[in-house]
């Protein structure tokens, strides 16, 4: 199947699913950092609801999430949904999704891989600290969603 332009997956291998499923079930009990979320999303085609681990990106009086995988399951159904919702202990809350322009990209991916390079570090070709212009040659490979309460 080609790649459609722009579209990016970075599969995860056996270990990080594994470790995905165990950090997913601490940030689910509430354990974890202060941007560190069990992202859930509802099925495209199943209904189900998926969940996965994910750093939120508090920025300028915004909250964003970045895919550093690029275009994943959780990215399409999220897209598919409009919706998903973050849970951390018993609080769950559901947010709309608008996903943001490749051109107002940049400057979240720097400020996203400088805040949390030792988790994503190796899901970019562009170094931490790298000039916001490095990242305007890779943002669409990279979905961004600003998060809004639904």
């Amino acid at each position: 199947m080609a790649e459609k332009p722009g579209s990016r997956y970075v599969a995860p291998s056996v270990a990080e699913r594994w470790f995905n499923s165990l950090f997913g079930l601490l940030v689910g009990w509430g354990l974890g950092l202060s941007y560190n979320y069990l992202l859930q999303v509802q099925g495209r085609k199943t209904g189900r609801i998926y969940s996965t681990p994910v750093n939120v990106l508090d920025y300028q009086g915004k909250r964003f999430l970045v895919a550093p995988r690029g275009e994943t399951q959780w990215v399409r159904n999220a897209i598919a949904s409009g919706h998903v919702w973050l849970k951390r202990g018993r609080s769950r809350e559901q947010f709309a999704l608008r996903v943001l322009d490749d051109r107002d990209k940049p400057a979240l991916l720097s400020e996203y891989l400088n805040r949390y390079k030792t988790a994503v570090q190796r899901y970019f070709p562009v170094q931490a600290g790298s000039p916001l212009e490095a990242f305007s040659s890779v943002a669409a490979n990279y979905p961004v969603f600003e998060l809004t309460r639904a």
